[in-house]
């Protein structure tokens, strides 16, 4: 009898105790809102990851429902979550903000589970009403919330995810995490006090043009300078490096250039080619849009022209400072300092009060041994609402010679609204519908042939950029009406999503580029940028070594987009390596294309005009890549080579490539950039 008692105690104890820990389990599983995660660790197409509030900054709203809590992105948008079991299940409402109603956006919601698609939204739109999104995480260690954008590219693809919370065992501490390192690391070696000639080896003139061009040296000062061989018309300062003077009879002139200073000395062969084409490297220098926006001044240029000088960037070879929108007056701003009249009685267009007289500001431009840009669009009005050429075009190309400008970027912008013969030209729905089209082959075409010519007319070279985008395919007609370079995508912004998808548009335009014909994916966005809202780049160290080294790759363009008086020692080191910066000026001008795809790395080959090849292992993925290479085949590399590294600005290897193997680690996001160098 006391047996059977025990025993029932015992058994009554045990369902007493299971009972207790199954309400404690109960009562200690627990919900974490995702706005409660630290969700600066996103990463987006644009904005900022923002907590309970859209990417501008609103009310989340979606097919007219508002709602208290969530996460207000851009696609492509992704945040990565360490779950490490933790969470039992994932619930949210996902969709279109509807501050965007009326600009076609189109995005989907996708849950990504140890790299496992978990569910997906498919794609929505503008008003499509939230959809729900449940899933179970059991036993889920890494958790991905993508939006990727609907097709139609991701302009304007505002997105929420909101109501959105994780059930978990009780454990609190789910974290939000970037797997590519944040740490700033230097690879370029400082310049030698000795003298290094670092400018292009190539330059084009036309006959009867007024000649520039600054023998760009790194090295201990004072120095002096010669160019032995220089062709009638031209002569050289002996203090400063400055080629000066007119070539009237076309030719090609080899020039020996020698520099000198208390250290040693320096020599470098120019190939001046005086004829029908100019730009014959990718232009390099700055440009006002990424820094200033429409605070734009002729102060704050002259003050980038002078910081390109005391940084010393001058010496490898950054030569424009380009002034982009908001040096006209406009047509209804309340900044009294963009008020005025927009042209004088014979259509010649007035500067607003912050720049007045454009000459002075050209000239002091140029005794810096810089050379100046300007901005205009074929339309009635520029991006920003400011005085176009739409009609004025002999008179405003008249003005740019007469005030010495040495550049123009011609952005496309209201002339859509002249093509649809809509009466309120505004620019700003001009942008919409011209990124959704641009009309017939030459509709597009024209408004720059006019500018193109009117352009070649005048009795100094400016080199003419083409800012519309990629529409039509561009690159298969740019050269055609006189154009230099000329943009392949819509615009950049520092962000990985950006760089990353303008980077791999490249390749269709890629055989278009030549000598003078450059395909423009568009300024670098490194260093303290913010279009107005001054910030450090976004990128990432290695992403924006692997930023530089791509365009680099690519012959294209390099405008330096950020506040030339903010330069710290990180961004000082990415503008400054003169082997890099060489692969862009190569005088033969081919751009690199992806030749061989292992998993995210994608390896770049360039042909350069000595034979050798510059090879860049770029990782897209967002994991190491630590490898051992042999397939140099694919690459059309052959035979005994010298690997050299070139950032680190050193020789790493000898090899055969046919026996032999490269060992490579590129982290995330990042890139090795290698000359591989034929031996003779």
């Amino acid at each position: 009898m006391k047996v059977a008692l025990k025993m029932k105690m015992l058994t009554l104890l045990g369902l007493f105790l299971a009972c207790s820990t199954i309400g404690m389990n109960r009562a200690s599983a627990q919900t974490v809102w995702l706005d409660q995660l630290d969700l600066s660790n996103a990463t987006q197409g644009s904005g900022m990851p923002m907590k309970n509030k859209t990417v501008d900054r609103r009310v989340l709203t979606i097919a007219g429902k508002t709602y208290e809590r969530g996460f207000g992105t851009h696609s492509v948008s992704s945040l990565l979550i360490l779950l490490e079991g933790k969470a039992t299940s994932f619930t949210a409402q996902v969709g279109i903000d509807d501050e965007v109603i009326g600009r076609n956006p189109a995005a989907e919601f996708v849950v990504m589970g140890d790299n496992k698609k978990l569910w997906s939204s498919g794609v929505m739109r503008s008003n499509d009403t939230a959809r729900t999104c449940s899933v179970s995480l059991v036993g889920v260690k890494k958790l991905e919330l993508l939006v990727n954008d609907g097709g139609n590219g991701n302009y304007y693809d505002h997105v929420d995810w909101v109501n959105a919370k994780f059930e978990t065992t009780g454990e609190t501490s789910l974290k939000t995490y970037n797997p590519i390192s944040s740490d700033k690391y230097i690879l370029t070696p400082p310049a030698a006090a000795t003298p290094r000639i670092n400018t292009a080896k190539v330059f084009g003139v036309r006959p009867g043009s007024p000649f520039q061009f600054l023998v760009a040296t790194t090295g201990d000062r004072p120095m002096k300078f010669t160019a032995k061989g220089l062709p009638k018309g031209l002569k050289i300062d002996s203090k400063t490096g400055v080629i000066t003077g007119k070539i009237a009879k076309a030719g090609t002139y080899i020039v020996s250039l020698g520099a000198k200073n208390a250290k040693g000395k320096a020599e470098k062969t120019l190939r001046i080619v005086c004829g029908d084409q100019i730009a014959l490297t990718p232009p390099m220098g700055w440009n006002s849009w990424n820094c200033f926006a429409n605070e734009v001044s002729a102060d704050k240029v002259k003050r980038a022209a002078d910081a390109m000088v005391k940084s010393g960037l001058i010496n490898h070879g950054w030569t424009y400072i380009n002034i982009d929108d908001f040096w006209e007056n406009h047509r209804d701003s309340k900044d009294e300092t963009l008020r005025g009249k927009l042209r004088d009685e014979a259509g010649y267009i007035i500067p607003n009060s912050r720049f007045v007289d454009m000459k002075p500001l050209a000239d002091y431009v140029h005794n810096l041994g810089l050379k100046i840009g300007l901005y205009s669009s074929p339309g009635p009005w520029t991006c920003g609402g400011c005085a176009g050429s739409y009609g004025y075009e002999k008179q405003d190309a008249e003005s740019y010679a007469k005030w010495g400008f040495d550049y123009l970027k011609y952005d496309w912008c209201s002339y859509g609204n002249v093509i649809n013969g809509l009466k309120d030209n505004d620019p700003y729905k001009v942008s919409s519908l011209s990124y959704n089209g641009g009309g017939e082959l030459n509709t597009a075409m024209k408004p720059f042939k006019v500018m193109g010519e009117l352009l070649r007319s005048q009795p100094r070279d400016i080199v003419f950029s083409v800012c519309q985008y990629g529409m039509s395919d561009v690159w298969k007609w740019g050269g055609s009406v006189n154009g230099n370079c000329w943009r392949t995508t819509n615009d950049i912004n520092d962000t990985w999503v950006s760089v990353k998808n303008i980077a791999l548009d490249q390749e269709k335009s890629a055989p278009y580029a030549k000598p003078g014909n450059w395909n423009d994916p568009d300024m670098l966005v490194v260093g303290t940028v913010g279009w107005g809202n001054p910030h450090p780049s976004r990128l990432k160290p290695d992403e924006q070594y692997l930023h530089i080294s791509l365009w680099s790759l690519f012959s294209a363009p390099l405008l330096i987009g950020c506040d030339m008086e903010k330069l710290d020692e990180f961004t000082l080191n990415l503008l400054t390596n003169d082997e890099v910066i060489e692969i862009n000026q190569d005088p033969l001008g081919k751009e690199a294309t992806c030749v061989h795809t292992i998993g995210d790395l994608r390896i770049y080959v360039k042909e350069l005009e000595d034979g050798s090849k510059a090879v860049g292992f770029c990782n897209f993925g967002i994991e190491l890549v630590n490898m051992s290479y042999n397939e140099f085949a694919k690459l059309g590399i052959t035979g005994q080579n010298t690997v050299r590294d070139l950032w680190r600005q050193k020789d790493i290897k000898s090899m055969d490539t046919a026996n032999d193997q490269l060992d490579i680690e590129v982290p995330a996001h990042g890139v090795l950039l290698y000359k591989f160098i034929p031996k003779k």
